[in-house]
C-alpha cells in the first residue's frame, strides 16, 4: 500500500468514490463492458483501503475516542455496503442484458431494490450495531401500511413481473391493448409505453395490460395482417363482386402469396352487402400504404365489372353508356375530352380479350396502337442480368403502348395478362390527329412515358460496386501467408 494512501485512507476513499462517479458518467454508454470493469477495479481498491486501515464494514467503526473520525469511518463503512450493492446490481444487470435483453429490465430493477434493501439492513446490523429483529419487525409493520396505501402501484409491479415472465410482447413489437395500437417502446415496473401510428405516446398500466385483450401483430415475424371492407349494392351478383375483388388482390404485389389473401362475404342488408379483403404484408410500415392501394384497386376493378360502391353509386356511369365510353370517363388521360369527343372516340375503340399468360405487347416491339385496360391484371416484366423479373402490375384505366405512339420507341417491358383481361385498342392513325389537336392529352401521355422510362432504368441498372478496402492482413491472406 503506498505511503500516501496509508497516511490518508479516508481522503483516498472519498476520492475513489468521486472518481467512480466521474468515470461512470464520462465513459460512453456504448462501452458498457469498460464501465463495468472500471467500477469493479475502483470498488476493489476502495475495499482494500478500508480494510487496510481497520475500517471493516462487518464491524462497528473504530476511532471510538475521536468522534469526528468515528463518524467519518461510519459513513465510509455504510458507503461500502451501498457501493457493493450498486456494483452487484450493475454486474447482474450486464449478465441479464446479455441473456434476456431489454425485456428483463423490470426484473433487474426489482432485484436491484432487493439488493439495496439487504445492504441497508446489513449496514444497520454490522456498522451501526442496531437490533435487526426490532428493525425488521418495525419495517414489517411499516411495509403493511405502505402496501395498503400503494395497492394499485404494487398491482402494476406484480403484473409487470407476469408480463415479463410470460412475454406476450417485447420491445419493438406492434401490439394492440384494448384497442390502443402502437409499437412497444418501453416496459418498466409500472407501465407499458406504446408509440401509436399518429406519433403520440400511450402509457398503459401493467395491471390493465395483464387483464386486457392483447393482439401482437409482430408474431409470427415478417407477417402482418390487414383487412379492407367494402359495401356494394345489394343488387350486384356476389360472384361478379368476388371475382373483381380477387383481381384487385392479384394487382397488389405487396400482398404475400403465403398465406394467400382472400375475399369473404360479411354482412347483407337491404342497404348494401359488405365484403372484406384480407391478406398479409411483410412489414408493419407497409400496412397503411397497401391498404390504400388495395382500396383503390378494388374500386377500379369493381367499376370495370359494372359494380359501384355504395358511396359512389350516385356518381356512377349510367348503364346505357357503352363500355368504351365508360372507360374514357374513368381514364385519367382521356377524361378531359369533351362529351361529344368521347362519343366519337369510343366508336373507334375495339375490344380485345386475353387469357392469363397471353402476351399483350412484347419488349422490343414498336406499337402502332394504344391499349386501355378495361378489366383484369396485366403483369409488367423487365430484363436484368439476363433474367426477367416482375416490375409491376397494371389494372383498369391504365394504358399500354404509349412509347410507340409518341416517339416510335420500342416497348421496354413485356406486358402479359396475369388474369383474364379485356382491353380496348385504339389505332395510331386515329389517335395521332387527336394528340395533335389536344396538347393536354399529349402532355399527359408524355409525362407518363417519362415516368415509366425513368422507373425502368432505375430498376434495371446495376448497383454501383463498393470498392473493398485492402489492408495488410488482406494482402497476406491473398498471398497465402
Amino acid at each position: 500500500m503506498p505511503s500516501f494512501i496509508a497516511d490518508h485512507p479516508m481522503l483516498c476513499a472519498v476520492a475513489l468514490i468521486l472518481i467512480d462517479i466521474a468515470v461512470w458518467r464520462l465513459i460512453s454508454p456504448t462501452l458498457a463492458n469498460w464501465k463495468l470493469a472500471a467500477r469493479l477495479v475502483i470498488f476493489a481498491v476502495f475495499s482494500a483501503v478500508l480494510f487496510n486501515d481497520g475500517m471493516n464494514p462487518m464491524q462497528a467503526a473504530p476511532y471510538a475516542d475521536d468522534t469526528t473520525l468515528h463518524l467519518a469511518a461510519t459513513a465510509l463503512q455504510i458507503g461500502w455496503w451501498l457501493f457493493a450493492a450498486r456494483t452487484l446490481t450493475v454486474l447482474l444487470g450486464a449478465v441479464m442484458m446479455q441473456r434476456v435483453g431489454h425485456t428483463g429490465r423490470l426484473l433487474q430493477d426489482l432485484m436491484g431494490a432487493v439488493i439495496f434493501l439487504i445492504a441497508i439492513i446489513a449496514a444497520m446490523a454490522y456498522v451501526l450495531d442496531l437490533p435487526v429483529k426490532g428493525v425488521l419487525a418495525t419495517s414489517g409493520a411499516v411495509a403493511i401500511i405502505v402496501g395498503l396505501a400503494l395497492q394499485s402501484t404494487l398491482s402494476d409491479v406484480f403484473s409487470g413481473i407476469v408480463l415479463n415472465t410470460t412475454k406476450p410482447y417485447q420491445i419493438d413489437d406492434w401490439i394492440s391493448i384494448d384497442g390502443t395500437e402502437g409499437r412497444v417502446t418501453d416496459i418498466d415496473w409500472r407501465a407499458t409505453r406504446l408509440q401509436t401510428s399518429q406519433g403520440s405516446l400511450a402509457v398503459i398500466p401493467n395491471s390493465l395490460a395483464a387483464k386486457a385483450k392483447i393482439i401482437n401483430f409482430s408474431r409470427p415475424a415478417d407477417m402482418f395482417g390487414l383487412a379492407v371492407s367494402l359495401q356494394v349494392s345489394p343488387h350486384a351478383r356476389p360472384q361478379t363482386v368476388i371475382e373483381a375483388l380477387e383481381r384487385a388482390m392479384q394487382g397488389c404485389r405487396a400482398l404475400l402469396a403465403k398465406p394467400a389473401p382472400s375475399v369473404a362475404f360479411k354482412v347483407s342488408s337491404s342497404g348494401g352487402v359488405e365484403y372484406e379483403i384480407s391478406g398479409f404484408v411483410p412489414a408493419m410500415g407497409l400496412k397503411r400504404e397497401v391498404r390504400n392501394q388495395l382500396y383503390d384497386l378494388a374500386f377500379r376493378h369493381l367499376q370495370a365489372a359494372g359494380v359501384g360502391l355504395l358511396s359512389a353509386t350516385e356518381g356512377s356511369t349510367p348503364a346505357t353508356v357503352s363500355g368504351a365510353r365508360a372507360l374514357l370517363e374513368r381514364s385519367s388521360i382521356f377524361s378531359t375530352l369533351r362529351q361529344e369527343e368521347k362519343d366519337t372516340f369510343s366508336q373507334n375503340m375495339t375490344l380485345h380479350t386475353y387469357r392469363a399468360g397471353d402476351m399483350i405487347l412484347p419488349a422490343g416491339e414498336v406499337s402502332d396502337h394504344l391499349f386501355i385496360i378495361e378489366s383484369g391484371v396485366v403483369s409488367v416484366m423487365l430484363l436484368k442480368g439476363g433474367h426477367k423479373f416482375e416490375a409491376g402490375r397494371m389494372g383498369p384505366g391504365e394504358v399500354i403502348g404509349e412509347s410507340g405512339i409518341l416517339s416510335d420507341q420500342a416497348a421496354l417491358a413485356d406486358f402479359t395478362a396475369k388474369t383474364y383481361c379485356t382491353l380496348y385498342r385504339i389505332e395510331n392513325e386515329y389517335l395521332k390527329p387527336c394528340l395533335d389537336a389536344r396538347h393536354d392529352i399529349g402532355e399527359a401521355m408524355k409525362a407518363l412515358l417519362d415516368f415509366r422510362v425513368h422507373a425502368a432504368q432505375a430498376l434495371t441498372e446495376d448497383a454501383p460496386v463498393v470498392p473493398v478496402k485492402k489492408g495488410f492482413l488482406q494482402w497476406l491472406k491473398n498471398r497465402g501467408l
